[in-house]
């Protein structure tokens, strides 16, 4: 069960600045937005959502991993894994008020700093330039999860495992290897064998094909 955190100030300067990235925001609009947040601390393998619950929170993770998964009979298929400075919801499920196909769970303590779906509407209609910010957050969502698709589709595996060490070495590290080779759409034993060939410097594309794999 997550709990709400009371001294939130120094998480509250990182949303300021985070909503920054979309459309300027002075501190005085600023501090009309902050009664609608909540700052919220979960505990290593905390269900954040569950599957079948309708997801009434857009979330930023401050602190922490959270996976978002699809549960398909016995299998765990992961869809998202999101950091320090990244949105992750269910997001059909947010948008439509309808049950969710996904869970989220956090793979670290983590903190997360969270409005609620009916916060957000109100926060909309009071604060100054609120629709803009809005739409500049969806716009980043989408185009961020679009990415992730694409990655995953385009690049053959072994680029794909390439790729992706590159721009998230600390990874490796913090998530299970089972979750990052769902992620990456990647068998197990084929992302072990990369994992080992990165080891000993070898997972370069003259030495490693993906036919041998």
């Amino acid at each position: 069960m997550s709990t709400v955190i009371a001294d939130s100030s120094s998480y509250l300067e990182f949303v300021h600045r985070y909503i920054q990235r979309f459309a300027p925001m002075p501190e005085e609009h600023f501090r009309m937005l902050s009664p609608y947040i909540e700052v919220r601390s979960v505990k290593k393998k905390e269900i954040i959502l569950k599957q079948g619950e309708v997801d009434n929170y857009l979330n930023l993770v401050v602190k922490g991993i959270v996976r978002k998964y699809l549960v398909s009979g016995k299998k765990e298929k992961t869809v998202q894994l999101a950091t320090e400075g990244h949105l992750i919801q269910s997001e059909i499920s947010f948008h439509r008020r309808v049950p969710s196909d996904v869970e989220l769970e956090a793979l670290e303590p983590t903190v997360l700093v969270s409005m609620h779906y009916e916060n957000i509407l109100l926060a909309l209609k009071t604060i100054p330039g609120g629709e803009e910010i809005a739409r500049g957050i969806i716009s980043y969502m989408f185009i961020k999860k679009d990415q992730r698709s694409y990655m995953r589709l385009k690049l053959p595996v072994r680029q794909r495992f390439l790729q992706y060490l590159q721009q998230h070495p600390h990874m490796l590290q913090r998530v299970p290897q089972k979750i990052l080779a769902s992620y990456l759409d990647i068998k197990p034993e084929t992302f072990s064998r990369l994992k080992h060939l990165v080891g000993k410097g070898e997972a370069s594309e003259k030495k490693v094909t993906d036919e041998s794999l």
